[in-house]
Protein backbone atom coordinates (compact mmCIF):
# COMPACT_ATOMS: atom_id res chain seq x y z
CA UNK A 1 0.00 0.00 0.00
CA UNK A 2 2.80 2.40 0.89
CA UNK A 3 4.59 1.65 -2.39
CA UNK A 4 1.38 2.45 -4.28
CA UNK A 5 1.12 5.81 -2.51
CA UNK A 6 4.73 6.71 -3.22
CA UNK A 7 4.36 5.68 -6.84
CA UNK A 8 1.42 8.01 -7.37
CA UNK A 9 3.25 10.94 -5.87
CA UNK A 10 6.35 10.30 -7.96
CA UNK A 11 4.67 10.42 -11.30
CA UNK A 12 2.51 13.37 -10.37
CA UNK A 13 5.51 15.44 -9.43
CA UNK A 14 7.36 14.44 -12.56
CA UNK A 15 4.47 15.74 -14.57
CA UNK A 16 4.23 19.00 -12.67
CA UNK A 17 7.94 19.57 -12.84
CA UNK A 18 7.96 19.03 -16.58
CA UNK A 19 5.13 21.51 -16.95
CA UNK A 20 6.87 24.13 -14.84
CA UNK A 21 10.04 23.90 -16.88
CA UNK A 22 8.25 23.79 -20.21
CA UNK A 23 5.97 26.70 -19.46
CA UNK A 24 8.74 28.88 -18.12
CA UNK A 25 10.43 30.10 -21.27
CA UNK A 26 12.65 32.44 -19.29
CA UNK A 27 14.31 29.60 -17.41
CA UNK A 28 17.10 27.80 -19.17
CA UNK A 29 17.38 24.09 -18.52
CA UNK A 30 20.97 24.43 -17.35
CA UNK A 31 19.87 26.97 -14.73
CA UNK A 32 16.61 25.28 -13.73
CA UNK A 33 16.30 23.96 -10.22
CA UNK A 34 15.34 20.38 -9.72
CA UNK A 35 12.21 19.04 -8.11
CA UNK A 36 11.98 15.93 -5.93
CA UNK A 37 15.63 15.03 -6.54
CA UNK A 38 15.23 15.37 -10.33
CA UNK A 39 17.25 18.08 -12.04
CA UNK A 40 15.70 20.49 -14.51
CA UNK A 41 17.77 18.89 -17.22
CA UNK A 42 16.49 15.46 -16.21
CA UNK A 43 12.90 16.66 -16.32
CA UNK A 44 13.34 18.16 -19.76
CA UNK A 45 14.87 14.93 -21.02
CA UNK A 46 11.57 13.20 -20.19
CA UNK A 47 9.30 15.69 -21.98
CA UNK A 48 9.31 13.98 -25.40
CA UNK A 49 8.15 10.76 -23.74
CA UNK A 50 5.04 12.32 -22.19
CA UNK A 51 3.90 14.55 -25.04
CA UNK A 52 1.26 13.57 -27.58
CA UNK A 53 0.67 12.86 -30.40
CA UNK A 54 3.93 10.98 -30.97
CA UNK A 55 5.64 10.25 -27.65
CA UNK A 56 9.11 8.80 -27.90
CA UNK A 57 10.66 6.11 -25.75
CA UNK A 58 12.31 7.56 -22.63
CA UNK A 59 15.99 8.30 -23.06
CA UNK A 60 18.74 6.94 -20.83
CA UNK A 61 19.07 10.43 -19.36
CA UNK A 62 15.36 10.53 -18.52
CA UNK A 63 15.45 7.09 -16.91
CA UNK A 64 18.55 7.95 -14.92
CA UNK A 65 16.87 11.11 -13.62
CA UNK A 66 13.78 9.14 -12.59
CA UNK A 67 15.85 6.47 -10.85
CA UNK A 68 17.05 9.09 -8.34
CA UNK A 69 13.69 10.79 -7.83
CA UNK A 70 11.68 11.02 -4.64
CA UNK A 71 8.68 8.97 -5.72
CA UNK A 72 6.34 10.18 -2.99
CA UNK A 73 7.10 13.77 -3.88
CA UNK A 74 6.53 13.36 -7.61
CA UNK A 75 3.29 11.39 -7.45
CA UNK A 76 1.62 14.18 -5.48
CA UNK A 77 1.08 16.03 -8.76
CA UNK A 78 -0.59 13.29 -10.77
CA UNK A 79 -4.00 14.95 -11.01
CA UNK A 80 -2.73 18.42 -11.76
CA UNK A 81 -4.86 20.30 -14.27
CA UNK A 82 -1.76 22.00 -15.62
CA UNK A 83 -0.37 18.92 -17.31
CA UNK A 84 -2.88 18.51 -20.14
CA UNK A 85 -2.95 22.25 -20.74
CA UNK A 86 0.81 22.11 -21.42
CA UNK A 87 0.63 19.10 -23.71
CA UNK A 88 1.71 16.58 -21.07
CA UNK A 89 -0.26 13.34 -21.02
CA UNK A 90 -0.55 12.15 -17.39
CA UNK A 91 -1.12 8.57 -18.52
CA UNK A 92 2.18 8.58 -20.41
CA UNK A 93 4.00 10.13 -17.48
CA UNK A 94 2.74 7.44 -15.12
CA UNK A 95 4.16 4.81 -17.46
CA UNK A 96 7.71 6.23 -17.47
CA UNK A 97 9.13 4.24 -14.52
CA UNK A 98 7.87 1.00 -16.04
CA UNK A 99 9.17 1.95 -19.49
CA UNK A 100 12.53 2.74 -17.89
CA UNK A 101 12.46 -0.70 -16.26
CA UNK A 102 13.00 0.79 -12.82
CA UNK A 103 12.79 -1.81 -10.07
CA UNK A 104 9.41 -1.74 -8.35
CA UNK A 105 7.84 0.94 -10.53
CA UNK A 106 5.41 3.12 -8.60
CA UNK A 107 1.67 2.96 -9.10
CA UNK A 108 0.52 6.53 -8.86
Amino acid sequence: MEQYYYGKKFMALVLVAIIVFISSGSIEVSQAQGICNVSGEGLMSCKPSVTLPNPSAPTAQCCSALSHADMACLCAYKNSQWLPSLGIDPKLAIQLPQKCRLPNPPRC
